[in-house]
């Protein structure tokens, strides 16, 4: 159990017995494989901050490593020379804990002498993001796990430029977190005694309002152009989008603009789902029996903290088609630049950002519009990261995301932002309806005219200390031994991230290009215990793209398979 019950001994001496994370801990004094995966390491300050299933132990999310992550990060501020009196704006999710770990950490904040701007209920990340900018804040956090299952919280961290932490800042943050012991005791100041004196400040509704507009002032296309009767069903899966997302389709009088009532109002148990990620199609299953009810044109979802967005279009007959975010993004580019164009408002120097591990579609697309093409490293950290590059070469930023269903359509949130992401395709979904088009025959004229963009992306779980050394191994052996070919391919191209290439910074990933075209990429998930594999091949024959992705992932799985 190496010191895993060393650590867990050592819990229950230093814990209150009134702490329910005691009696938690006492009900598995004779588990060893369960305390061994509760303390054989501390829970990873990585990708997007904290994330992790809650509970009492090292690795898990709890008012311990939450305290600590935030007495950090406050050090941090201070150290870096930024004005307390600038802030650390901080929102939450609807999952379990969610609320008192964001109070907590506005009373750590204020308790060193730092502002905290206090959202009163749930928000989606991409305010939490826009306010950011708007306070002019030193920082951010947003207690959400995401799309992650129930059992899960996690803390995003976010700096002044409204992007979540990365480099200097990133690893700066976690150097102060390494000093400090979980037992440590930080000092607080409650909420009304910091509200008094003005350390925390409550946000509410005129924040609203501006997020609100600035999701409007994105729109490309005016409402004489719409059919604002088109059918939509959106659901937020129980999570922060419903209020924001009902006030846009309110504002821009999308009349037929329906909700998921079972999936309405917050839920951390998620009830009426099985998985809270919109990527899984079973997310949408209440949506469809809604939308083939009232003929829905395009269904909407969102994760718990709304910055993933998904959709699924209607097929022609009486049925729905789950798109990814490759072809969600391939039309929400293809509907933004042609809009531009006709209005005169497309830059002449525009640059879009995708990640390395997205589909070439979306390049495609801009190329033929002549807008520049950056790539990044997964995460929209890095996308969002690359804005202030673009700009000081003289580019605007027209467009980023990921194919992991995450778009930023405009610049003043960097992040991933599912309610604007949903203001547009619900526009595009009207503007095409009013000229007598589906999304699905919009997607169909794109691929004939770009080509068959076939695609796919397998993910191997693998849970605890065990998951993580195959994983290590996987990876290492992909990079070290030397593979020319494998299951029919022959590989002309193979990009190492990990000392990174090009401009694109170190991170544990891998991509090999084959020489018809075709290519896949493996990475270790940053939040969750799984290691991804993309695949992706275009033709002018639709059948043989989406055969030879199948067998490219075939082929890998026996590869993978042969590794110990």
């Amino acid at each position: 159990m190496d010191q895993s019950r060393e650590i867990y001994n050592l819990w229950l001496e230093k814990l209150d017995k009134n702490n329910p994370l005691y009696a938690e801990l006492v009900e598995i004094k004779n588990n060893d494989a369960e305390i061994t995966d509760r303390f054989y390491r501390e829970i990873e300050f990585g990708t997007a901050g904290l994330r992790g299933i809650c509970g009492a132990g090292t690795n898990r999310m709890n008012d311990l490593t939450v305290g600590r992550a935030t007495r950090g990060i406050a050090n941090y501020i201070l150290k870096s020379g930024q004005d307390p009196k600038k802030g650390v704006v901080i929102a939450y999710d609807c999952r379990y804990h969610s609320k008192e770990f964001s109070e907590m950490a506005a009373e750590i904040f204020a308790g060193n002498g730092i502002r905290a701007y206090l959202f009163p209920s749930l928000r989606p990340t991409p305010e939490l993001s826009y306010a950011i900018r708007k306070l002019g804040a030193a920082s951010g956090v947003n207690m959400t796990a995401s799309h992650n299952p129930k059992e899960y919280n996690g803390y995003k961290v976010y700096w002044n430029d409204g992007a979540q932490i990365s480099g200097e800042v990133s690893d700066g943050i976690l150097s102060e977190i390494q000093k400090l012991d979980l037992f440590d005791a930080f000092p607080r100041i409650s909420i009304p005694d910091a509200v008094q004196r003005g350390l925390i400040v409550m946000l509410g509704d005129e924040m609203d309002r501006d997020y609100l507009n600035y999701i409007l002032s994105l729109s490309q296309r005016p409402d004489s152009e719409l059919d604002l009767n088109t059918p939509i069903v959106y659901t937020p899966l129980n999570g922060a989008g419903s209020v924001p997302m009902m006030e846009m389709a309110k504002a821009r009088v999308f009349r037929n603009f329906m909700i998921v009532p079972e999936q309405k109002d917050p839920d951390p148990d998620f009830k009426s789902v099985p998985f809270p990620n919109p990527e899984n199609p079973k997310a949408f299953e209440i949506a469809e029996k809604i939308g083939k009810d009232v003929g829905a044109e395009v269904l909407i979802a969102t994760d718990p903290d709304s910055d993933r967005m998904a959709i699924e279009v209607s097929d022609g007959k009486g049925g729905y088609i789950a798109l990814n975010g490759n072809q969600t993004g391939g039309l929400l580019i293809a509907y933004l630049a042609e809009s531009r164009k006709a209005r005169g408002t497309l830059p002449d120097k525009a640059a879009m950002i995708k990640s390395i591990v997205t589909g070439d579609f979306g390049k495609a697309i801009c190329e033929d519009y002549g807008i520049q093409v950056y790539e990044s490293l997964t995460g929209f950290k890095n996308i969002c990261g690359r804005i202030p590059e673009i700009q000081s070469k003289g580019y605007e930023y027209f467009f980023g995301y990921e194919e992991s269903i995450g778009c930023a359509p405009g610049e003043e949130v960097r992040d991933k932002d599912g309610i604007s992401a949903g203001m547009l395709v619900s526009e595009m979904a009207a503007y095409y309806r009013a000229r007598g088009l589906s999304l699905t025959d919009v997607l169909d004229r794109l691929y004939q005219k770009y080509g068959y963009y076939s695609e796919d992306q397998i993910s191997i779980v693998l849970q605890g200390k065990a998951g993580q050394e195959r994983i290590s191994r996987i990876m290492d052996a992909l990079r070290n031994r030397e593979i020319q070919s494998f299951g029919g391919f022959t590989i002309a191209e193979k990009i190492d991230y990990i000392n990174g290439w090009r401009d694109i910074p170190p991170q544990n990933a891998l991509k090999y290009t084959m020489t018809d075209g075709s290519w896949f990429a493996a990475r270790p998930s940053g939040t969750e215990p799984k290691i991804k594999f993309y695949y992706y091949a275009v033709d002018q024959d639709q059948t043989i793209s989406r055969r030879r992705v199948r067998e490219m992932a075939s082929a890998v799985n026996d590869l993978i398979a042969k590794i110990d």
